[in-house]
């Protein structure tokens, strides 16, 4: 079946039926087809096209469409060019000779746009939902060693200590930008095309206002042909969920990492790594590794879709055919990685003793003791040259912050007050950073908490 042919003397050849067929990827809008088909049946009964009877009809068959859909068998034999075919014809063999009223004034373009767009809302709020959950989890994490002391990183090389909160609740902040550009894309996604034709508006009368409060839609589009070439909501998505790909993969960067030999911070369950088939003593941060990789299939998705759309003139071209492939990869490799990701966080084992000796055995101090000078009134550029000095002699000699005390500071620069010498001991000087957004442990405590109840406000 076709849902256009009269024009042609001859139906389409066997290698652009399989060239240009959809149905194996698209079937997955099939629930959103029938669903925005079942508005648009209520919306031909109020503009007169369908009497009471007739709507009835095709709605109840559209259920049954629906329900006989979960059989395996549903596409067995199909050779429909897409899913929206498959539907209508289904829908004459339910419903008979009325079925064939349910395509007027509405257009295939439109059609698309409407299933891609009920079928994307739902998914954003899918993804949103496995958000929160792999937030949660990094809370739960960050909960579970409060007073945990980790040296932070600039250019890979020790530069201040921070509490272990702090290092995730940094992770939880970019997660949270990343759920606000969901929500942003959602509202985008969130309007009805639905009335808009093939590109110049229905030629009946209508209510688009109806149908949006019948479909759930924030609001109509304003210009039918903007809305016949619009894929702009589905860049919004696959911009998001490159983002959160990103993230993710920076997170499964530092694991790797902190729970390598080198490092030795955490421990991996053995759920979420794998062996070697020849080295026996392996145990290998693969969930991590794959997330990382899949970041660079995602962020691919919404290139291709990029390049798609990129020198297309208005209005509809077939070109856009390809927006669902990587829409849908990009969704579900996001949401794996989510989920995965979550599950790696509840296996982890921080090893607490040790990042706190990586940062009692540097020189994370440094900072807090120049810091202190400057608040005792040595100029800071003078600060930071004198505890420079005492960072190379200590090189020299093999010495850590702990070998110092005040007595010995005071020998080697009068400016090193008794008080400062506690500063040797990266838990004091953490002390001095309690402003917002800071590691003081007071100021991660109040953020940690804080983060628990932003998070308790994104969820519906």
């Amino acid at each position: 079946m076709k849902l256009w042919g009269g024009r042609f003397e001859t139906g389409p050849s066997a290698v652009f039926e399989r060239f240009s067929g959809s149905l194996h990827f698209d079937r997955r809008l099939l629930a959103a087809d029938v669903r925005g088909s079942q508005a648009f049946a209520r919306a031909l009964e109020r503009a007169g096209i369908l009497n009471a009877d007739e709507r009835g009809r095709i709605v109840e068959a559209f259920d049954s469409i629906l329900a006989e859909s979960r059989s395996a068998s549903f596409y067995e034999g199909a050779t429909d060019e897409d899913i929206h075919t498959l539907v209508i014809r289904k829908l004459k063999e339910h419903a008979g000779a009325v079925a064939d009223k349910i395509h007027t004034g509405r257009s295939r373009n439109e059609q698309v746009s409407l299933d891609t767009r009920l079928w994307l809302r739902d998914e954003i709020d899918r993804t949103s939902e496995l958000l929160a959950d792999w937030m949660s989890a990094l809370l739960d994490l960050a909960n579970r060693h409060p007073n945990a002391v980790i040296p932070g990183y600039t250019h890979l090389r020790r530069a201040q200590a921070v509490l272990w909160p702090h290092y995730l609740l940094a992770y939880f902040e970019m997660f949270a930008r990343d759920a606000e550009r969901f929500a942003d894309a959602r509202r985008r996604t969130n309007v009805l095309p639905l009335g808009s034709g093939a590109l110049a508006g229905s030629g009946f009368p209508f209510d688009r206002h109806a149908i949006a409060q019948d479909l759930g839609f924030e609001s109509i589009s304003l210009n039918s042909m903007d809305v016949s070439a619009d894929r702009d909501f589905a860049l919004d998505f696959l911009y998001a969920a490159s983002t959160t790909m990103l993230h993710l993969s920076r997170v499964a960067e530092d694991w790797i990492l902190y729970s390598s030999e080198e490092f030795g911070w955490m421990e991996l369950g053995d759920g979420v790594t794998s062996g070697s088939s020849l080295m026996p003593q392996k145990k290998n941060p693969d969930s991590l590794e794959l997330i990382r990789g899949k970041s660079g299939r995602v962020t691919g998705c919404l290139y291709s879709l990029m390049m798609t759309v990129k020198g297309l003139p208005l209005t509809y071209n077939r070109d856009m055919q390809e927006d669902k492939e990587p829409l849908f990869d990009a969704a579900d490799q996001l949401a794996g990685s989510l989920q995965m990701a979550r599950a790696v966080a509840e296996s982890v084992t921080l090893r607490v003793d040790v990042p706190l000796a990586a940062a009692a055995q540097s020189w994370v101090v440094a900072t807090d003791l120049a810091e202190a000078l400057a608040r005792a009134g040595t100029p800071f550029h003078q600060a930071h040259q004198l505890v420079g000095r005492l960072v190379l002699e200590s090189t020299r000699s093999g010495k850590v912050p702990a070998d110092w005390n005040a007595a010995s500071l005071s020998r080697f620069a009068p400016e090193f007050t008794p008080d400062i010498a506690r500063l040797l001991d990266p838990l004091e000087g953490m002390k001095s950073r309690e402003i917002p957004g800071g590691t003081g442990p007071q100021a991660v405590a109040e953020a940690l908490a804080e983060a628990g109840r932003r998070l308790e406000r994104m969820r519906p």
